[in-house]
């Protein structure tokens, strides 16, 4: 054989295994985080679980598709099957999984003083929310004293982000395109919660001016919502924390009272983990 053509066809050779080799690990990247978004759908259904078409639609994935990364986290007891409703929910393993770090973390250290120093000035319901990828989780909640507690969300309650006073300020505190970028991303999700993009955004932009997002309707008819964010030494909003209140208790004037409060103690909690 001419050496030439010899030489022509082990660069081809080489040409396709390099393809493969860089092809192989982007798919595997892609099935990975494709797990992960059914994992944090199905997160947010708590005990309850969810319909595989409520993952297929928040997902954007296809039933195929859902259908095999479901299978295979059952297969390794990550996800389990609800066998009178048909719904999925997260298995017993992934508790199991979360004994290795039985520690809080840094923000849960630091902001524990602030919350009660927060709870005990207001009085009513406070909680702490940490943003995890596109979603809010509820990590701490403080019940107040006053006779009438708004008990909305219940720690580890997972939200997309938007869909509460939490969620839009920490959207607030993101540079607009990466807000704006994350609020598309979930508009297939606001569906089940009664809000659109156009309000998501509007209430972001209040939030921006305000310096603080606020909720006019809570999650439950009849409340109101006030949240401060959190940032990171890096400048990065990775918390809220969140007063909810009977709308009477939360008046123009008291508002802004308790705005102060929670923006002071998010400050307190910032410089402590800086």
């Amino acid at each position: 054989m001419n050496c030439g053509v010899l030489v022509h066809i082990m660069d081809k050779r080489r040409s396709a295994k390099s393809v493969r080799s860089a092809v192989e690990p982007r798919q595997g990247a892609q099935a990975i985080r494709r797990a992960l978004a059914v994992l944090r759908i199905l997160a947010a259904g708590r005990e309850e679980g969810v319909p595989l078409a409520e993952v297929i639609r928040a997902t954007a994935l296809t039933r195929p598709t859902v259908h095999r990364i479901v299978h295979v986290l059952i297969e390794e007891g990550i996800v389990e099957r609800h066998g009178r409703s048909g719904r999925y929910a997260i298995g017993n393993q992934v508790p199991e999984l979360a004994l290795a770090r039985p520690r809080p973390s840094r923000l849960l250290v630091a902001a524990n003083p602030s919350l009660q120093r927060a709870s005990a000035e207001i009085g009513d319901t406070l909680f702490l929310t940490v943003r995890t990828g596109n979603d809010t989780l509820c990590v701490d909640r403080r019940i107040g004293v006053y006779p009438i507690q708004v008990l909305s969300i219940e720690v580890g309650a997972r939200r997309p982000l938007g869909v509460s006073s939490a969620g839009v300020a920490i959207l607030a505190a993101m540079p607009a395109q990466e807000a704006r970028k994350i609020v598309a991303a979930n508009e297939k999700r606001f569906e089940a919660y009664r809000t659109d993009v156009a309000t998501v955004l509007g209430e972001v932009t209040a939030a921006r001016r305000l310096g603080y997002g606020m909720r006019e309707i809570g999650l439950v008819q009849g409340t109101k919502s006030i949240s401060t964010w959190i940032k990171t030494p890096d400048g990065q909003p990775a918390a809220a924390m969140t007063v909810s209140a009977v709308r009477t208790r939360l008046g123009p004037r008291r508002e802004q009272e308790v705005a102060e409060i929670l923006l002071r103690e998010a400050r307190i909690i910032e410089q402590a983990i800086g």
